[in-house]
């Protein structure tokens, strides 16, 4: 039997849809899903060891957040052109150089949004641009701050956890103690 979807309810971020699906096991089922464009985001390193974090407040998570700059893909955005948006939107400095850390799905169980993580480097400063629901403060942090901060429970937040313990990884010297 082919899968049916039935739309549920579609808003500005979000498109919920639900399916009945027949499973590799043979079983046959109801599922809702999650639509979403996807997303992207960003580690922009101010220099060898210091990083822009944005302090936002999360109104679903009941407040404040650390959190790495990220955003939704604009309809056909691509992911790295989406990180510099967000890094210039959030924080005010245009990354001039972007690597690609990886990309995490967040919530694989019910829904298909994938966010593409990306280190952001030789940054220019220039001027946030606050959406109107977005209550945001920029900490300069260092990233082997960020990375005790991850591993103390002070930053939950899964996005910005994969894309500091990725970028730790990739760059392990910034997150060493210093000697003496």
């Amino acid at each position: 039997m082919a899968d049916v979807w039935r739309e549920i309810y579609r808003g500005r971020v979000l498109h919920v849809l639900e399916c009945d699906v027949d499973l590799p096991n043979g079983a046959r089922t109801t599922l809702e899903i999650v639509r979403h464009p996807g997303a992207a985001a960003i580690v922009p390193f101010l220099n060898d060891a210091e990083i822009l974090l944005v302090r936002q407040y999360r109104f679903a998570a009941g407040g404040y957040l650390l959190e790495v700059p990220a955003g939704k893909l604009d309809p056909g955005e691509r992911p790295d052109a989406c990180a510099a948006r967000e890094c210039e939107e959030e924080v005010g400095h245009r990354p001039a150089r972007l690597e690609k850390l990886g990309a995490i799905l967040t919530t694989p169980g019910f829904s298909d949004e994938v966010i593409h993580l990306y280190a952001g480097f030789d940054l220019t400063e220039s001027r946030t641009a606050h959406e109107d629901d977005e209550v945001i403060a920029v900490e300069r942090v260092m990233l082997a701050d960020a990375v005790r901060m991850v591993e103390s429970g002070e930053i939950t937040d899964g996005k910005t956890v994969s894309a500091l313990l990725l970028a730790a990884r990739r760059w392990p010297a910034v997150t060493r103690a210093p000697a003496g």
